[in-house]
């Protein structure tokens, strides 16, 4: 019988494109969500049966170890970049992560691949860092074979990065960011479900790996990078930290009192973890430790974020026209 991995936050960004490439390599996925009925769209990644949503919350222990029954392989995926009700930082990235690890262990899972973030530092005044951190402690606590694996902002068509940015595009000729010169390596999602598949399978050591893409630009960078494909002129305005954070107080305060109906588009924790650079570190293992040839953010954005552009899909078809001879 083929070999099952339960992948938790499976139906995630980066949890599909795993899914995807395990049901590849024949294995059964099984995966974990809160909401099965929205994540149907796994099913298709292998034949009838192969990959199949299930029922569960990681902030339970009996939730978690019963989709784990009988599996042979585990992967968590599961972060957040804003506190949620009961979904606050601790609950899902330490003691989380840390619960499926210690099931892992009790159950006798023989593999496990752990999702954190470049920037994981206990010490962090950002509570998403510090809890990343607490994560990787508390996985390798009971689980001191596991995997851990580290991306930079993770880039592709599903991605909460530029696909929000380039829909601030149409909102107004200036495009507003945080720490502007504050430097990222973007990954290409498939790439970090690559390194998963490679250790989940036994191609790659166990260990820690920080995965960053070709390119390492600022988030000014990066952001002119984004208009130039959707073919519009912004004004990239940097705000200050400190005004940056008042925003977000008020942000958020806006998004409690409203039960949550006006999001926060930005909370003060991400101005904190903004103030830090999110590029690999100096000695780390990569993707070029694990074999892989990153993928270029020129190669991808273009593909997703064509949407944006003033005339869509028809953008390139009247700048062509415009060649025309009268």
């Amino acid at each position: 019988m083929s070999k099952l991995v339960t992948i938790y936050g499976g139906s995630g960004f980066v949890g599909r494109y795993i899914a995807r490439r395990m049901a590849k390599a024949g294995w059964r996925v099984r995966v974990a969500v809160r909401r099965p009925n929205e994540a149907l769209f796994v099913k298709p990644y292998g034949v009838v049966g192969q990959v199949e949503p299930v029922l569960c919350n990681i902030r339970d222990d009996a939730s978690v170890a019963a989709v784990m029954q009988g599996a042979d392989a585990v992967v968590n995926c599961v972060g957040i970049l804003a506190r949620n009700g009961k979904n606050t930082f601790d609950s899902v990235q330490s003691e989380g992560a840390t619960r499926v690890a210690r099931i892992a262990a009790e159950q006798g899972i023989g593999s496990m691949i752990h999702i954190s973030a470049i920037g994981a530092d206990a010490d962090a005044a950002s509570d998403y860092a510090r809890t990343k951190a607490e994560g990787e402690a508390g996985v390798l606590a009971h689980m001191p074979n596991a995997t851990i694996l580290r991306p930079s902002i993770v880039f592709g068509p599903e991605d909460e990065f530029f696909n929000r940015f380039a829909g601030m595009t149409r909102m107004g000729p200036i495009l507003p960011v945080v720490g502007a010169d504050t430097m990222f390596q973007p990954v290409y999602v498939d790439d970090v479900a690559q390194a998963a598949e490679l250790a989940l399978t036994g191609a790659a050591d166990a260990g820690v790996y920080e995965l960053g893409g070709p390119d390492v630009a600022s988030f000014r960078d990066l952001m002119e990078r984004m208009l130039k494909i959707v073919r519009r002129r912004r004004l990239i305005l940097n705000i200050p930290f400190f005004a940056a954070s008042i925003m977000g107080w008020s942000l958020e305060l806006a998004s409690k009192l409203s039960l949550g109906i006006i999001p926060a588009m930005v909370t003060r924790d991400q101005v904190r973890n903004l103030r830090n650079d999110n590029v690999v570190s100096e000695g780390a293992k990569t993707l070029a430790d694990l074999g892989v040839e990153p993928v270029s953010m020129a190669s991808v954005l273009p593909d997703y974020l064509w949407r944006f552009r003033p005339s869509g899909q028809y953008d390139a078809i009247k700048e062509s026209a415009k060649n025309l001879r009268t």
